[in-house]
Order: C-alpha cells, then sequence, then structure tokens
C-alpha cells in the first residue's frame, strides 16, 4: 500500500519553484532592497536620496523577522504544526553569536577585563565551560545552527513521537520558551542575566557601528532572506512538501496507506528551528542587544500574527506580514506606545474574521476577479 501511494506521488508533475514572472517581481524586490544601503553610504545626510542609517538598520531587522516568520510558516503553514515557542529558536541563535561578540570586545569594556563586564560585575572569574572555543567566529557560527536546531529535533522527536499535536503541542512550545526564559534571567547562568549581551564593538575585527559594516550585514541578510525562502519553496514544492501537506490535512489517513509521518515532522521542524536561529544570529549584531524578552510568550505569539497577517501556506505571506505588521509597530510605539498592543490583538482579530487566508490570499481573490471580468 505504501508503494502504491509513492508511485501516486511520483506521477504528480514536477512544478516550476516560481513562474516567471514570480522570479521577476522577487529580482526586482531584491535589487530594490538592495539600493538601500548604497544611498545611505553614497549620499550625504540631506540630499534627496539619503537613507538614514536608521531606516537601513530597521529593514535589516524587519528582514530578520521576515526570515522567523517564512521558518514558522513551514511548520505551521505546510505541516499544521503550531509552535508558539519560534522565539526560542530566535534567541539562541542571537546569544549564540551575542557571545562571540562579546568576547570580540576584548579589553575595550568598562572594566578593562579580559571579560565581559557583566561576569565582571557578577565576580566571575573566568569564562564557563559553554564558553569555550566562543572567541572563534566560524565556531560561534555552528552554534548558531547547531544550538536551536539540537534542541528541535530532541524536543521534537519525544513530542512527535508521543502523537503530541494541535493545541497540546502549542501549549507545550510555549511552555518550553517560558521555562528557557526564566533560566537566562539568571544570573548565575553566565548570559547577562535581565540586560542579556550588549555594547558590541567588533565584529571580525570590523567596527561594528561604521556605515560599511552595517551594509555589509544588510545585504548578508538579504540574501539570507532569500536564499531561505528559495529553500523553503524547493521543501514545499517537493514530494516531501506534498507529504507534509498530507500531514496537515489527513495525518490518520496518511499512517492508514502507510507512511510514518515521524521523519517528515521532525525534518521540518528541525528546519525551521535552523532558519529561525540563523534570523536571530543576524539580528543581534544589527539591533545591538540580546536578553532574554526574546523568548517571551508575547515574542513568539506576534511570530504567529506576522504568519497569519500576510497568508500562512505561502511563504512570501509571512514576509510581507512580518514588514507590515512591524512596521505599524514601529509607528504605534513611537505615536501611541500605550495602545500597541490593543492594535495587535485588533489585527489578529480581524484577520481571523476577514481575512482567514491573509493580505497575500486576498491579493489571489482580487486578481481572480479582475482576471473574470476580463473573461
Amino acid at each position: 500500500m505504501k508503494q502504491n501511494a509513492l508511485t501516486d506521488l511520483n506521477l504528480l508533475t514536477r512544478r516550476p519553484l516560481f513562474s516567471g514572472r514570480v522570479w521577476t517581481a522577487l529580482a526586482a524586490a531584491t535589487a530594490l532592497l538592495a539600493l538601500l544601503p548604497l544611498l545611505n553610504l553614497i549620499f550625504p545626510a540631506g540630499h534627496a536620496l539619503h537613507v538614514s542609517a536608521y531606516a537601513v538598520a530597521l529593514m535589516g531587522k524587519f528582514m530578520c523577522y521576515a526570515m522567523a516568520a517564512l521558518a514558522l510558516d513551514l511548520v505551521w503553514g505546510y505541516a499544521g504544526i503550531l509552535s508558539l515557542g519560534h522565539g526560542l529558536f530566535f534567541a539562541l541563535g542571537g546569544y549564540a553569536h551575542g557571545m562571540y561578540l562579546m568576547r570580540a570586545i576584548g579589553h575595550d569594556g568598562v572594566y578593562q577585563s579580559h571579560l565581559p563586564d557583566f561576569m565582571v560585575f557578577l565576580d566571575w572569574k573566568s569564562y564557563p565551560w559553554y564558553w569555550s572555543f566562543t572567541d572563534h567566529f566560524w565556531y560561534a557560527m555552528l552554534l548558531v545552527v547547531l544550538v536551536p536546531g539540537v534542541l528541535a529535533f530532541v524536543f521534537g522527536y519525544f513530542a512527535f513521537r508521543s502523537r503530541i499535536k494541535g493545541v497540546y503541542f502549542s501549549i507545550i512550545t510555549q511552555a518550553l520558551t517560558f521555562a528557557a526564559m526564566l533560566l537566562f534571567f539568571r544570573n548565575d547562568t553566565g548570559f547577562g542575566g535581565n540586560n542579556g549581551f550588549t555594547d558590541f564593538k567588533r565584529i571580525l575585527g570590523f567596527d561594528i557601528t561604521a556605515p560599511g559594516t552595517r551594509a555589509t550585514l544588510y545585504w548578508i541578510t538579504l540574501a539570507a532572506l532569500a536564499g531561505a525562502l528559495v529553500v523553503a519553496r524547493m521543501v514545499t514544492q517537493s514530494k516531501l512538501g506534498r507529504v507534509l501537506t498530507a500531514v496537515r490535512d489527513a495525518e490518520s489517513r496518511l499512517r492508514f496507506i502507510g507512511y510514518d509521518p515521524l521523519g517528515f515532522k521532525l525534518f521540518v521542524w528541525t528546519l525551521s528551528a535552523v532558519l529561525c536561529g540563523i534570523a536571530g544570529a543576524l539580528y543581534v549584531p544589527q539591533v545591538g542587544i540580546i536578553n532574554p524578552s526574546e523568548m517571551s510568550t508575547e515574542t513568539s505569539i506576534e511570530m504567529v500574527i506576522w504568519v497569519a497577517t500576510g497568508g500562512r501556506g505561502t511563504l512570501i505571506g509571512p514576509i510581507i506580514g512580518a514588514g507590515a505588521v512591524n512596521g505599524l509597530k514601529t509607528w504605534f510605539t513611537s505615536v501611541l506606545p500605550e495602545f500597541w498592543l490593543y492594535a495587535l490583538g485588533l489585527i489578529f482579530v480581524l484577520v481571523t474574521l476577514f481575512l482567514p487566508t491573509g493580505i497575500v490570499g486576498l491579493a489571489r481573490r482580487i486578481a481572480a476577479r479582475l482576471q473574470e471580468k476580463k473573461a
């Protein structure tokens, strides 16, 4: 029976990764975004074409959020796994990179010690064992991938093997990230406690605040987001993606025809965590801080709202949703900060009631109606 199912999947026609029109739109959007740091570097402040360093850093941060939303869409939109704990993977990637950035400060801290300032303040005499080798950039990059990946694999193995799904899985992921947040808040864990890591000076020997370094980090983030989109699209367009859709829509039937969903769910769950960790690692040097608040339940819930607003199960939609919601958040927190959480809740309610397929779904409906009128 399993062989028949595999044969059916093989009979499905291979679909192109993107249509020619979508490739063109993506290339144009990427080129447009890539121009922003150049406009900051080339034109002086006050020039009509000058883009401020703040705007470049803000767009870099939004792209990190977009990558995290894309990662969440892979598991929620295609496999039906609603995670309320992706903020943990995002923060772990950020902390792994933050450890390198803290060690790169050297003796330029307030206390001019070889230890980070927070360790001197808390009377640490040496680095704890888990800080070993974190002064090497590529080792830290390895941690960015391995720490969230291994945690997701181990957690997912036991959760999926026990057939925990639906709201129970969501609650467990939220409990996991909340427990991690409480752990990282402690001063004796060696992660800076409430303040986390900040006051970074340099990365790979370059001044981290220099315009050229900022521009390079921005372009790396843009390339990472584009690469993550292509990888996610390859997964969802493959036979694996079709099995994941079957897991989402009819897991019991999939088991009945001979498939064990464990491996498929575990793969996409781990891949999603790794992408989220990379997004967190790119976020830290551009924002200049990482602390346990990134693991808060609110952060993970906001990620869900980004995906829902843009359009679950579309890949492009979560990128748009992350940009739209965070753009609105930036405006609210500067003008009406006390009303932002009310506005966020209202967005989620309105999207759930009137835009169940998100912004991308609305755009597709409008395009279909226009096509009908032309016909």
